[in-house]
């Protein structure tokens, strides 16, 4: 598998770079799908009256057919791809896998385990250091 770096954030509901401990690395999008009624445009967040997406909003969008879905759904739904650099065993390697976040210590995460070692890799939404106490 390869996967394909985007070269915009246009199309996507996310994307991270992250430096980790010793020399790893995680990079993380992921990419708007069709709405799945009129499979021709983008679900997107609501635009607001200046013509920006409203960015608490918490359903997404179709821009065409006005097609709306609950923000968690949505983003169920969705794909991360993911490229890393495994900060224990400096295995490089590419996955996907289902956009879906569990909290950990109090913060969203998503998780994944390194596919030599097992190590598990984790991608905060919030800025937050996880602890070995927590694996």
């Amino acid at each position: 598998m390869s996967l394909k770096v985007p070269e915009s954030t246009e199309g996507l509901v996310y994307i991270t770079n992250r430096f980790l401990d010793n020399d790893g690395q995680v990079m993380c999008w992921v990419e708007k799908k069709l709405c799945p009624k009129c499979k021709q445009a983008t679900m997107g967040k609501p635009l607001g009256p200046e013509g920006k997406p409203k960015i608490r909003a918490k359903e997404y969008v179709c821009q065409k057919c006005q097609y709306t879905e609950e923000k968690k759904a949505y983003e169920e739904s969705l794909t991360a791809n993911i490229i890393y650099t495994c900060p224990k065993c400096k295995h490089h390697s590419e996955l996907q896998m289902p956009f879906k976040r569990k909290k950990i210590q109090g913060a969203d995460a998503l998780i994944f385990l390194c596919q030599k070692c097992g190590e598990k890799i984790y991608i905060t939404k919030k800025m937050k250091e996880i602890g070995e106490k927590d694996a």
